[in-house]
């Protein structure tokens, strides 16, 4: 029986060890390798993908965004020293220098009485500064993102797709209210009072893209058709995005309380009223009679026509005239500076004797606007800021 079981036993081990023999003779090793050797077995040669070629579009795109990336990297660098050296010089934490900070250093030591805010110095971030790039249009083998990318406007021409589809879902939606038989509200219809559409220069930094004066023309004919629409508020979180105010909230919740006199008129006086060289302060008394004072002297204060048409203009527009009194005492200049400086003080005046609706008119005629037009210098090598010198061949 011993024998027996020894040979069961050994029969038993013979098969594991052929069953372990084929099972080797079949199975076919994979090398792992960490260097960047090529694979030495044809499954592992098959599996390596292989790399495309790069378009001359991409590598050009590669290589303007690397040396943008670059100069980015500077200018940054440029703004975090001088940020440094600004707080240095003010005696404060650099750490803890913020933006308004910089902002009140700028203006403490560098004063400027230049009164257009782009030629008064500044130090901001260059992300704020520097335009922003167009990120890749094209993929590595050349193949366009966008599919209006052949337009050469592939934003613009896709805002104005946009439209339209916001137009036809408008009117789907109209035409569904009317089998149910019912209106559009009046009352949510959108108020463009006091707001206009965005400039041509804003909507190209917004687009990234050159437009034409035409295709601008065709954008606001086709929000104006949108903003039209009477069922346009549904989309009213779209259109003020291409909308601007003309007045900030700020400068319409700041208009003045009149006072009262001791003969118990109510009066308001504007400081600061600015025309060129010109400086003017304005009083407004109602009720009045009309008459106007500049500097003891009735409008005759002014020779010509045209400056006093310009003192009296926002008083017919408000429809005022005859109903209050202006007394208005003005400085340096000439005429039409001065007559545009006390019509400036006279229609910011007159905010606080008329109702909201002359007021949103005002500034949209334009009379809420200060003119920070300044004379042009003149040119060296020309005869003046535009004119030039006489040119003779011989």
């Amino acid at each position: 029986m011993a024998n027996i079981a020894q040979i069961v036993t050994r029969f038993k081990s013979l098969q594991i060890q052929s069953r372990l023999s084929t099972a080797l003779k079949t199975c076919r090793p994979v090398l792992y390798s960490t260097s960047a050797e090529v694979p030495s077995s044809p499954e592992s040669i098959s599996t390596v993908p292989k790399k495309g070629k790069v378009s001359k579009a991409m590598k050009a795109y590669l290589e303007r965004a690397k040396a943008h990336d670059e100069f980015m990297k500077i200018q940054n660098l440029e703004f975090k020293l001088g940020k440094r050296h600004l707080a240095n010089m003010m005696g404060e934490d650099p750490e803890t220098f913020t933006q308004a900070d910089i902002d009140r250093a700028i203006q403490y030591l560098f004063p400027s009485g230049l009164y257009d805010k782009k030629a008064r110095p500044m130090m901001k971030p260059p992300e704020e500064v520097i335009p922003q790039r167009k990120a890749a249009e094209f993929d590595e083998t050349g193949r366009p993102f966008h599919s209006m990318f052949y337009t050469g406007r592939p934003n613009y021409y896709q805002l104005l797709f946009d439209i339209v589809g916001y137009l036809n879902n408008l009117n789907a939606f109209e035409d569904r209210m009317i089998r149910k038989q019912l209106t559009p509200d009046p009352t949510q219809q959108i108020d463009t009072s006091g707001s206009e559409w965005l400039a041509k220069e804003v909507l190209e930094r917004q687009l990234l893209e050159d437009i034409s004066d035409s295709e601008y023309e065709n954008f606001v004919n086709v929000m104006t058709r949108l903003i039209q629409h009477p069922y346009s508020y549904k989309e009213k979180a779209f259109i003020d995005q291409y909308r601007k105010p003309l007045l900030a909230k700020t400068d319409a919740d700041q208009i003045p309380k009149p006072q009262l006199d001791e003969n118990g008129k109510s009066f308001i006086t504007i400081y600061e009223c600015l025309r060129k060289s010109a400086r003017a302060d304005v009083t407004i008394i109602a009720p009045g009679t009309g008459n106007i004072t500049i500097n003891g002297q009735d409008i005759t204060y002014f020779d010509s026509v045209q400056p006093r048409e310009q003192v009296l203009f926002p008083l017919i527009f408000s429809e005022m005239i005859g109903k209050v009194d202006v007394v208005a005492n003005v400085e340096g200049g000439g005429f039409s500076g001065q007559a545009g400086a006390i019509r400036w003080g006279i229609a910011m005046g007159l905010r606080s004797f008329v109702d909201v609706e002359t007021i949103d008119k005002m500034r949209m005629a334009g009379l809420l606007q200060r003119d920070y037009r300044r004379r042009e210098r003149k040119k060296p090598g020309q005869a003046g800021a535009r004119r030039k010198y006489t040119w003779k061949k011989r």
